[in-house]
């Protein structure tokens, strides 16, 4: 069955299509576009989150090395040598 063509003339359908928006439904998208483009896009509304986040990772992963590498610990080897000759 063929759907009953309306009495006033009006559809809804051809209305959409001419207006030519394509945004499906929402007549105001193209107005909100500039939220997400240029300087208010997700990356650059994030970047400053964290002022100095880099740095403190870089300078503690530094630290963590230098420990590693230039301090050596004194107490735990004079312990296991303490230790031996408690065992003998």
């Amino acid at each position: 069955m063929a759907p009953r063509p309306s009495i006033t003339g009006f559809d809804p359908r051809k209305f959409a299509a001419a207006a030519g928006n394509g945004t499906r439904g929402d007549p105001w998208a193209r107005y909100e576009q500039w939220r997400y483009t240029g300087p208010f896009s997700r990356f650059n509304r994030f970047k400053g989150s964290f002022p100095g986040l880099g740095i403190a990772t870089v300078a503690f992963a530094g630290y963590l090395v230098a420990e590693q590498m230039l301090f050596k610990d004194e107490h735990s080897a004079h312990h296991e040598g303490h230790h031996e000759e408690e065992h003998k």
